[in-house]
């Protein structure tokens, strides 16, 4: 089934539209591109708004036990990884591995991640920016 986005125009699969059980056909009006396009836009907009409002959210109990939840899970499903960063963790405190205040790929001063290439060796690490890192994964 095509359906044509309302905002680009485009006449686009079904499966490029979200899902909406108020919309005749069962699916919103602008595809899923546009909609993540406005979304974006309105949050930028209006960022102070929306980052008080993830701070407040983020505060509620439930959501915190959820994250805690979450972060149990990863532990258990990839024990490596968990090790690999606090190995990364630990040694950055004890001043046996020094971060450096540039993004290795990109040279711009952030605040970096660690990015391990091979977790069985957690001190082998990339220093990375947010956006690099992102790309990476």
């Amino acid at each position: 089934m095509k359906k044509k986005c309302f905002k680009c125009g485009m006449v686009k699969d079904i499966e490029d539209f979200y899902k909406h059980p108020a919309m005749a056909d069962g699916y919103l009006g602008k595809c899923k591109e546009c909609t993540k396009v406005d979304a974006t836009i309105t949050r930028l907009s209006n960022i102070d708004y929306y980052r008080e409002y993830d701070r407040k959210r983020f505060q509620e109990p439930e959501r915190k036990k959820k994250s805690a939840d979450s972060v149990l899970r990863d532990r258990k499903k990839h024990p490596d990884r968990y090790k690999a960063r606090y190995t990364v963790h630990n040694a950055i405190r004890d001043k046996k591995l020094i971060k450096p205040k540039e993004c290795e790929i990109c040279g711009k001063v952030a605040a970096l991640t660690a990015h391990h290439v091979d977790y069985s060796d957690p001190l082998l690490v990339v220093w990375l920016c947010w956006a690099c890192h992102g790309q990476i994964q």
